[in-house]
This record gives structure tokens, C-alpha cells and sequence, in this order.
């Protein structure tokens, strides 16, 4: 199973109908297509990114697939802005690192930005929430950033979070997702 479906699976069983969540790198619009289905008419996904380019991919692709323009809120910016836009606990915050696929591989995610956003994204999070975060090291600054995400979710698991990381983070090459989930009733499994 790819890291992409794994963090699905890993969504799917937190969020609710009616819950808020973020995605905090809208790309494609996968990610925010799934949160919108999943939070139902009385949810409510925020959605970020710094490329208007994704921001419009993502619009077309809800449109495409019958979800009302009211239900996702776009921000055109950083997702260190998280914190700006959030009023309320979230079930989840995923993040799909690296580069909007199918355009200038240059434009990427960063180390110090995202792990700005991760701590602001830990902060709105309610009980049993999760950071979902699939991680890419092939491009220029990935190996950096993932490793700058393991550090990150380190530091969380000693103060009690569960951390759960699956792909390949053995080696040096390939996607890996990382799952940080807060103190609480309900677990998530990723499978193996």
C-alpha cells in the first residue's frame, strides 16, 4: 500500500461528520477531496497552499466531484499561517510534503516552515487527533525536511504521544508517512 493510501486509512478512522480538519498542503486537491467527504455537510476543511496554481487544481477537482465550494475554506498562503485560521479543535492536519506534482519542482515545502506548521497543527488539534505527514526526499531539501519531521515527532513521543511511521524510512530514498497522533480514547492503526 502506498504512504498516500496508508494516511488515508489513517483519516479515515479519526475524522467524523461534522469535524473540522486541515489540509495543510492542498496540491491536487486528494487530500482535501477526502477530508470533504469524510466531514459531510456540517464539516468544515481548511485548506492551504502558497501556489494559486494548486489552490484552482483543488477547486476543480471538489467542483468535479459535487463538493460544495461552502464546506472548504482556502487560504492562498503558508501553512504557517495555520494558527491564523483555525478557532476551533481539529480532528486532523495532513500534510503531503515536497513539490505540486506536475509543476515547477523548484517551488517545494521547506524544513523550517513545516516544522512551524507542525506545531501549530499539534496546538489546534482535539483529543485522539492526529498530524498526518507523508514525507519526499527526492527533491532538493527533502532529506532535510523528513529528517526535520522524525525530530519533531521524536520530541512529541517523549512527552507521551503515539508515534507511528511507516514506508521506508530505513533508507535514504522513497516516500514515508509519519503519524503523531494526541493522548486519548481512540488509536489509529496504519498497518505495517
Amino acid at each position: 500500500m502506498r504512504v498516500t493510501e496508508r494516511a488515508h486509512q489513517s483519516v479515515r478512522a479519526v475524522v467524523r461528520p461534522g469535524d473540522h480538519v486541515v489540509d495543510a498542503t492542498a496540491g491536487n486537491g486528494h487530500d482535501t477531496l477526502l477530508l470533504a467527504r469524510l466531514v459531510g455537510p456540517d464539516g468544515r476543511v481548511i485548506a492551504f497552499d502558497v501556489q494559486e496554481e494548486a489552490i484552482a487544481a483543488t477547486r476543480c477537482r471538489l467542483a468535479v466531484n459535487g463538493i460544495e465550494e461552502g464546506r472548504v475554506f482556502f487560504v492562498n498562503g503558508s501553512h504557517t499561517m495555520l494558527r491564523q485560521h483555525v478557532d476551533r479543535p481539529v480532528a486532523v492536519v495532513m500534510f503531503n510534503l515536497g513539490y505540486l506534482p506536475g509543476s515547477d519542482h523548484a517551488h517545494t515545502t521547506t524544513r523550517d516552515e513545516t516544522l512551524i506548521a507542525l506545531a501549530e497543527g499539534w496546538e489546534t488539534l482535539r483529543e485522539s487527533g492526529i498530524l498526518s505527514v507523508v514525507c519526499y526526499r527526492g527533491h532538493p531539501g527533502g532529506a532535510e525536511e523528513a529528517a526535520g519531521v522524525l525530530e519533531y515527532a521524536e520530541g512529541l513521543q517523549d512527552q507521551g504521544a503515539s508515534v507511528v511511521i511507516s514506508g521506508q524510512k530505513e533508507t535514504q530514498e522513497g516516500p514515508f508517512l509519519v503519524i503523531m497522533q494526541k493522548e486519548g480514547k481512540q488509536q489509529v492503526r496504519t498497518g505495517p
